[in-house]
């Protein structure tokens, strides 16, 4: 397939987990072929990236949702391979996203309640299917890379916050001038948008000089039961509905650092829409010479369910000037 054709019809499964929204895309798209699923990304990133566009830019979806593309897996005992997208581009690892391709998985009928894992480009991710909808994924080993880091954010001066990998790189800060709550999703966007701009201009990365994309804000839980409540922007600048999978990973990984949380100890994560991401993590067998020094690297594992919203086809009519995608 070139830049310029697109298929006729994609068949798609949509879900949400925790209130963000997940489309799994299961056939009809261009085989990203063999090899690893990081190369397989490279694949679609390289010569078919209109066709992430076409599937989740307007008018066929929107900017929060994130897209799934179901593939061959590496390892023949895995479920599937997946590799996530979004607006914006793609994603190493997508919490949430990984509940709802579970969830879609059982909804086809291709697992049953049990043990199943993930082929994802940064690893392997095991899950176990519960009754009722429900999810529990252990995710890729978690660590924090850096702590106390300033930024200057443009037009609020210098704040500070740690740098975690939780399957992405997240800046996590307790700084924030305004509730975490719904009404204020506006003033929270811009602002930590605003700290996404100063990270950048200061050249402050994750390890290998990799794109710090996601930013989490954090504050104590609205409700009592809870641990904590967070606020999540996503790369192409849509604020995540649940609670985020990966970011709460990356949390994980700094509470283990400091020392405020001990391995099997629960912790639940409350999202901005009131939704519960229920984790907990467990060390890491040490690596020798790639241990961070900022904390140990920690497994995961979250909790939270799935809830499938529809079953369509996608249709890209050649008549139509926005097949592709409104232009972003």
């Amino acid at each position: 397939m070139s830049e310029a054709r697109l298929p006729g019809q994609l068949k798609i499964v949509d879900s949400h987990t925790a209130g963000e929204p997940t489309r799994c895309v299961l056939d009809g798209f261009s085989d990203p072929g063999a090899g690893s699923l990081a190369e397989r990304l490279e694949h679609l990133r390289s010569r078919h990236d209109h066709l992430r566009r076409a599937i989740l830019c307007e008018p066929r979806g929107s900017d929060v949702l994130v897209g799934a593309y179901l593939v061959q897996p590496v390892n023949p005992t895995s479920a599937t391979g997946v590799i996530f997208f979004n607006n914006a581009g793609y994603l190493g690892m997508c919490g949430h996203g990984t509940i709802g391709v579970a969830v879609t998985l059982a909804h086809m009928g291709r697992i049953q309640p049990g043990e199943h894992a993930l082929d994802t480009p940064v690893g392997t991710v095991a899950f176990e299917l519960h009754p009722g909808n429900r999810v529990t994924i252990r995710n890729v080993p978690a660590y924090r890379y850096r702590t106390a880091v300033a930024v200057d954010v443009p037009g609020v001066g210098p704040i500070a916050g740690d740098i975690a990998w939780g399957g992405n790189w997240f800046f996590l800060s307790e700084a924030h001038p305004v509730p975490l709550t719904l009404e204020h999703r506006d003033q929270l966007t811009d602002y930590t948008w605003a700290i996404r701009q100063g990270l950048a201009s200061a050249n402050i990365t994750g390890a290998n000089s990799a794109e710090i994309d996601h930013i989490e804000l954090s504050s104590p839980p609205h409700d009592p039961a809870n641990s904590s409540r967070n606020f999540v922007l996503c790369p192409g600048k849509a604020y995540d509905r649940s609670p985020c999978g990966t970011g709460t990973s990356a949390k994980l990984a700094c509470l283990a650092a400091d020392g405020k949380l001990q391995p099997g100890q629960p912790w639940r994560e409350e999202g901005i829409l009131g939704t519960i991401f229920e984790g907990s993590f467990e060390l890491a067998a040490p690596e020798q010479g790639h241990n961070p020094p900022h904390g140990p690297k920690i497994i995961p594992t979250i909790t939270g369910s799935a809830y499938i919203t529809g079953e369509s086809t996608l249709i890209f009519d050649p008549a139509d000037p926005f097949r592709m995608g409104v232009p972003e």
